[in-house]
């Protein structure tokens, strides 16, 4: 089912040798290749054989009008007609093209869910200053203390050409998202009979731009996070900080949290791993698809394959939907969603012996052209899948740069979901914040809290 031919040789040799991470930096030769046969982040910049993946033709170009007030960001395939639809009575002419776990959830919800297939759009694109960031990257950084960290790094993809599954795991926890942006969202934990509560958030970002650099004091530092808690009433006014550490084994990460009705900063140690977050639905580390340490599993790079995944989801993150018409029982409404067949690294992460986790195995689909995971299926303890994670995105091609617009977490077992990043009912993102490192102190996490 799973397929390494596009994997040069060199690379399928390295995959199987997990056990040695001391990956040496590609030479300048094969750095050459980013921006001609490869794109400019290491994706192959050819089509398939069969012509249903076209070639990357640079990705949708900056325009400074491609947000409109009215709709949200412009649908630059508007006119696109599905294809064709998977549904559970057909789930089987496609199985080869779908993880276990979206097979899963058509057999779950054999009456309501599907997936609707359109013609597939390369639309990934970044600033020219991170195609050139990830260019030294690809000649300077590795990895160090087990794959634990990145070492000699910019906060982009550091490894464009990937020898490792865990090389792949960390082009998407380092993938570009901007600087320093302020972003409102909403998110909701569905009853299974389709109640919901609303709750409204603020984020303040910083992707630290002097990760790995050893010379400046905050070099061990991912990015640094700032969540307000605005609805529900009864939560509005909390507040938690966040210091992403790159290396988290060796700095685990820090969080402090304030909570409005005692008007108190407390550290939040909790912020990890399995810890269970949004009502039980989902752990920590399912945060962005997955977030935070990767030292409890062994990470296995399975290769590549073509797969029908999330991808254009601009009719989903549309400002004429209100967030009724996206939240259904069980899971989003699938007549908002949009699928499109790319090729995706697989990456399996498996729990280490004495390690503990709820998951005892995860299977992580990540985008050649972006890094950004799109499917994760997540196995209980008796190696039954328990959670899918689906991530809906778009570019927002007034940067550009791909990322989340509703991700959500579906439980197989229990009939109930998370889904979070919704952005329809909000103001839109602002990626040009001025934002230090001193912003994110805790001696004005209180400042934050609004009671």
């Amino acid at each position: 089912m799973f397929r390494l031919k596009f994997l040069p040789a060199g690379l399928v040799i390295s995959a199987l040798l997990q056990s040695s991470l001391a990956h040496a930096q590609v030479d300048a030769a094969q750095a050459a290749r980013l921006g001609q046969d490869l794109t400019p982040i290491g994706g192959e910049k050819a089509g398939n054989a069969e012509g249903t993946i076209p070639a990357w033709d640079g990705g949708l170009a900056k325009r400074a009008d491609a947000y409109d007030p009215e709709v949200g960001y412009k649908d630059p395939f508007a006119e696109d007609k599905p294809l064709f639809t998977i549904s559970a009575a057909n789930a089987g002419e496609y199985a080869d093209k779908l993880s276990p776990g979206q097979l899963a959830m058509l057999k779950r919800y054999p009456d309501t869910w599907k997936l609707s297939v359109y013609p597939t759009r390369r639309s990934a694109s970044y600033p020219q200053h991170v195609y050139e960031a990830v260019k030294l990257n690809a000649l300077n950084a590795k990895l160090i203390e087990d794959g634990n960290g990145v070492a000699d790094a910019k906060n982009v993809v550091p490894f464009p050409i990937p020898q490792s599954g865990l090389e792949v795991l960390w082009n998407h926890l380092m993938r570009y998202r901007g600087v320093g942006i302020k972003r409102y969202f909403a998110g909701a934990q569905p009853q299974t009979n389709g109640d919901y509560t609303i709750t409204k958030t603020t984020d303040i970002i910083l992707f630290n731009q002097n990760v790995t650099d050893s010379s400046k004091r905050d070099s061990n530092i991912l990015v640094y996070l700032q969540q307000s808690v605005l609805a529900p009433a009864r939560k509005a006014g909390a507040v938690t900080l966040v210091h992403d550490t790159v290396n988290q084994v060796s700095t685990p990460r820090l969080a402090w949290s304030y909570t409005a009705g005692q008007r108190r900063v407390r550290r939040a140690p909790q912020i990890a791993y399995d810890n269970p977050s949004n009502d039980g639905q989902t752990t920590t580390d399912n945060n962005d698809m997955f977030s935070g340490a990767p030292d409890r599993y062994n990470w296995e790079l399975l290769g590549k394959k073509e797969m029908y995944v999330p991808y254009n989801s601009y009719r989903l993150a549309s400002k004429t939907n209100k967030y009724s018409d996206i939240i259904r029982p069980g899971h989003v409404n699938p007549d908002l969603l949009r699928y499109e067949l790319h090729r995706v690294w697989h990456v399996r992460g498996v729990l280490k012996d004495g390690k503990r986790h709820v998951y005892k195995q995860r299977d992580l689909f990540l985008d050649e052209d972006t890094y950004q995971i799109l499917v994760a299926d997540h196995y209980d303890n008796r190696n039954e899948i328990w959670r899918v994670s689906e991530a809906n995105t778009i570019n927002y091609y007034d940067q550009p740069l791909v990322w989340v617009t509703g991700g959500a977490v579906y439980d197989l077992i229990s009939g109930r979901y998370s889904i979070g990043g919704l952005a329809n009912e909000e103001v839109p993102f602002d990626f040009n914040v001025s934002l230090s490192p001193t912003d994110f102190s805790p001696g004005k996490l209180r400042q934050g809290g609004i009671r």
